[in-house]
């Protein structure tokens, strides 16, 4: 009976994977496809090193360009203000915090990454964009710094749980011994935690890039949709606001609406080899481990 059950469970795994699969690339395809037409119409040269973008004017402009960088620039700045916050974090729940009470903030810290992306937008907003607005005396709040700091926010979640997870199985395999040494919870977090973590730090980082680089509903409400090329305090357009705003414009069939399938399968290769790296290097921890 176990065995059948055993097999009965494998079977589904299976199928669920290979369903998983087939349906990620009969995406991918469909994205390959759409965007074909845009390839053959425009030069290279132009979509990737061009300075605007302007799709609708008698002289059209397909630069991806500066929707690139606006998409990169903002969630590196959200990388940058999550991930110390979030490692922080980590520390203290595994370190300063026991057990019981640590599963119960970090069941409320998963909470954060339930709540819709439009709501986090709505909040940045009416609150976030007003501030911003009001301290720095910008014309308007809305900024690649708005974008960063909201998205930030949303990374929260996703690199403490995976740091706390960490920090946990190298806690049960170092303090025993570090504690019969004499040494100090700060010294061993700083000089034996850390280090024996940074792989897994590093993978959990590229996870939540990935991630940051798909969002669209927040991060379009917070940055103006302006496609230039960013500053801190000026305005953006992400990849993937501009898909979302202009694809219910796009005349059917046309290279605009081919171009904006050009945009998404970009993002799709960025993606790619971010998910390639991380694999990587999850890889070469798990080797240097055994």
């Amino acid at each position: 009976m176990k065995n059948k059950r055993e097999i009965i469970f494998r079977i589904v795994i299976t199928v669920g994977a290979l369903l998983s699969s087939i349906l990620v690339l009969l995406v991918f395809f469909y994205i390959l496809k759409e965007s074909i037409p845009f390839f053959k119409e425009i030069n290279i040269s132009q979509y990737i090193l061009g300075e605007s973008w302007s799709p609708l004017s008698p002289s059209p402009n397909y630069s991806f360009l500066p929707m690139i960088l606006s998409t990169l620039y903002v969630s590196f700045l959200a990388l940058a203000i999550a991930t110390p916050l979030s490692v922080g974090c980590a520390l203290f729940l595994s370190f300063h915090v026991n057990k019981k009470h640590s599963k119960i903030i970090l069941s409320f810290i998963d909470m954060i990454a339930g709540v819709p992306s439009v709501i986090f937008g709505f909040i940045g907003l009416v609150l976030l964009v007003k501030f911003l607005e009001k301290s720095l005396e910008m014309a308007t709040g809305e900024s690649v710094l708005a974008g960063g700091l909201l998205l930030s926010v949303m990374l929260f979640p996703y690199i403490v749980t995976g740091c706390a997870e960490t920090f946990e199985k190298n806690k049960a395999e170092y303090n025993a011994a570090s504690q019969s040494l004499g040494v100090s919870v700060w010294y061993t977090m700083r000089k034996i935690i850390l280090p024996s973590s940074l792989n897994s730090i590093f993978v959990n980082m590229l996870l939540a890039f990935s991630r940051a680089i798909g969002e669209t509903m927040a991060v379009m409400m917070v940055t103006g949709n302006s496609p230039i090329f960013p500053r801190l305090l000026g305005r953006a357009e992400t990849i993937p606001s501009l898909i979302a705003l202009e694809m219910g414009t796009a005349t059917y069939k046309s290279i605009h609406y081919s171009s904006l399938y050009a945009a998404g399968l970009i993002l799709i290769v960025i993606i790619f080899i971010i998910q390639f790296i991380a694999h990587k290097i999850n890889n070469m921890g798990a080797r240097k481990r055994l």
